[in-house]
């Protein structure tokens, strides 16, 4: 299971109205890995500026690893994600994140990190079985 719901925001779900924020909250209990990795991310592009900031590093574990892939593989969460903090986010491999600003000037600097040729550039044989 990728999310641990609380019979009250199950309830909700169940009723139709769900509130994003408790959704939010949902995730970062239950995707506490993830949650650190995207927020320490929004800091950093809030301290250092620039088009991006991005994470390089491999997570720990295979658990870490599962809880970037739920994340960001599901459009709920992703996007519940992105409207929380107010960033774009981007996933390559298994672990590679990184939050753009909601800044229409960056449009080109994400859709090259977002590219195929992106992807292909970010492949090395140590991630091969990520």
């Amino acid at each position: 299971m990728s999310l641990d719901v609380s019979p009250a925001l199950l309830e909700q779900a169940e009723r139709g109205e769900v509130d994003e924020a408790d959704f939010v909250d949902c995730v970062r209990t239950s995707l506490p890995y993830a949650w650190e990795m995207i927020s320490s991310l929004v800091a950093q592009l809030k301290v250092e500026g620039g088009q991006f900031a991005d994470n390089q590093t491999p997570p720990p574990d295979e658990q870490a690893r599962g809880q970037l892939l739920r994340a960001l593989a599901s459009d709920a969460i992703r996007g519940a994600l992105q409207r929380h903090f107010g960033v774009r986010l981007a996933f390559q491999n298994c672990h590679r994140v990184a939050v753009f600003p909601l800044d229409a000037s960056v449009d080109d600097r994400l859709a090259k990190f977002t590219s195929v040729r992106g992807q292909l550039l970010n492949q090395s044989p140590e991630l091969r079985d990520c």
